[in-house]
């Protein structure tokens, strides 16, 4: 049997489309399978619709989604569990594909997304550079991922000490237990967090994820607004504000400046008369930036460390051996002209 979790909290906007999307998918693929709403705390009709659309609902009241999940999991029967965030729809493909990648072995995985609705432009950037990145490093985000139940219970279900990115935690728990499939098929989810945060915000948690992980995704206050605070109500048509639109202009900005900065610095290197110019300044003030958003690679570097430290497979080890080793050369590069740049800043102010 196929069990399909769906975390749900105040979900109704989406929850009934996600749900027929589930029953297709289980249909067309053949086995026989559930579908358990894990009702969280919600004060909607979610949990109405849930019944009516032929799920079993399990209300829980955590109000974090890796407890929220792994409820689920535990009422569970099925000795394959899907894991389908609430406003996510899923398609016949990517579940026979996770179904064939489990057959050949896999103890889990996920699939890429597609974002619904209207984004952002930041939102856009700041989603596929997530998104390569994750492809790079063997993870998926949390809309649709899958395992066995068997590799769940020893991966010990997702991190109930964590209150975001517990699906980068939990991919590479499963990892130690078999292969972890990342598939190619897309399923959909929905834009929203894009839409209602504003641009500077979103930049700014995942920087403090990045450089002080361990107390931004195990503290509810660091990440609330933009993972549990969510206006449903006004879900789809996001925010209008003026100060908002200025917020995710100037997140665009950001994101274009850190992901150009290698063009100008190419340009510099094929035509050095132009270090005199625009590309020269541009490069010039990119590289102090983005050498100092490239200090992100030594918690990147401890975080695989700690990975490698319990993965039982040699080609996980192996891999994980080859992202450190990369991780501690751009830490330490970035890290000497860091040091190189203050020390010749603190001179200049000393003159």
């Amino acid at each position: 049997m196929i069990s399909f979790i769906v975390p749900a909290h105040n979900e109704q906007a989406h929850l009934s489309r996600t749900l027929q999307a589930i029953h297709e998918s289980a249909r067309v693929v053949g086995q026989p399978y559930e579908i358990i709403v894990v009702d969280d705390s919600s004060t909607d009709a979610s949990a109405g619709i849930a019944r009516q659309t032929g799920a079993r609902v399990v209300s829980v009241n955590h109000r974090q989604i890796a407890a929220t999940r792994n409820s689920g999991a535990r009422a569970a029967h099925g000795e394959r569990l899907f894991f389908v965030d609430a406003d996510t729809t899923v398609n016949p493909h990517a579940v026979a594909s996770a179904l064939r990648a489990m057959d050949e072995g896999a103890a889990g995985g996920g699939a890429w997304t597609r974002l619904e609705g209207d984004v952002p432009l930041y939102g856009l950037l700041l989603f596929w550079v997530v998104l390569i990145s994750g492809r790079i490093a063997g993870f998926t985000g949390g809309a649709f991922m899958f395992c066995t139940s068997a590799a769940f219970r020893a991966a010990g279900g997702f991190n109930e000490r964590l209150f975001c990115a517990e699906e980068v935690a939990f991919a590479f728990a499963l990892k130690r237990e078999g292969p972890f499939a990342v598939l190619w098929e897309r399923v959909l989810t929905s834009g929203r967090r894009f839409r209602t945060t504003a641009g500077l915000q979103v930049l700014a948690t995942f920087a403090s994820m990045a450089f002080l992980p361990s107390k931004t995704v195990t503290r509810r206050a660091s990440v609330e607004n933009i993972w549990y605070e969510s206006n449903r109500d006004g879900d789809e048509n996001g925010s209008g504000s003026l100060a908002v639109k200025a917020s995710n202009f100037i997140a665009l900005l950001i994101m274009l400046f850190l992901l150009l900065q290698p063009v100008w610095h190419a340009v510099t290197l094929i035509w050095p008369q132009t270090l005199d110019g625009l590309f020269g300044a541009l490069d010039r003030k990119g590289g102090i930036i983005t050498c100092h958003v490239g200090l992100v690679a030594w918690p990147c570097a401890w975080f695989l460390f700690r990975a490698l430290l319990v993965q039982k497979r040699w080609w996980e080890r192996i891999k994980l051996a080859a992202l450190i080793a990369i991780c501690l050369w751009l830490a330490w590069t970035n890290t000497r002209t860091v040091i190189a740049i203050w020390m010749m800043s603190y001179q200049w102010l000393a003159q």
